[in-house]
């Protein structure tokens, strides 16, 4: 990527997605390889009434997408993902989550990212590992 990517900028990118929309992301902070975003709570999001506490996709979803935006100072972008795994590690329950990516190993095919996602209180609620394509070199 030519420009060093700001707040401002990867928030743009992330927010033209109806669906990162939805999960009301907020880019909080971006740095080479790294990157903090939170996500609004929704009611929509809880799988339980009577736990209360969010459904796991939900949880797996901001893994995805915080390990693969941590990219986005190489990339510029969003990437396909390969592979991922996630663990859970407590319940998800209402309130705004902090979600923090970074760039475990980067490559020219492939690139290993992890994330982890807290509450308000910083408690671990679940981490996870992806792996995401690489966007080919631009020819001239």
């Amino acid at each position: 990527m030519d420009n060093k990517p700001t707040v401002e900028s990867v928030q743009a990118l992330i927010t033209r997605g109806p669906f990162h929309q939805w999960l009301g992301l907020q880019v909080q902070r971006v740095a080479d390889g790294e990157i903090d975003i939170k996500a609004t709570w929704r009611p929509e999001w809880v799988v339980n009434p009577d736990g209360g506490y969010t459904h796991g996709g939900i949880l797996a979803t901001l893994i995805d997408l915080t390990a693969d935006w941590a990219l986005v100072s190489t990339t510029g972008r969003g990437v396909p993902t390969i592979d991922m795994r996630v663990d859970y590690h407590r319940p998800a329950m209402k309130g705004d989550l902090v979600c923090k990516g970074k760039v475990v190993k980067g490559g020219k095919l492939f690139s290993s990212c992890e994330a982890q996602i807290y509450n308000a209180e910083g408690q671990l609620l679940a981490s996870g590992r992806g792996v995401y394509a690489m966007p080919a070199p631009k020819t001239a």
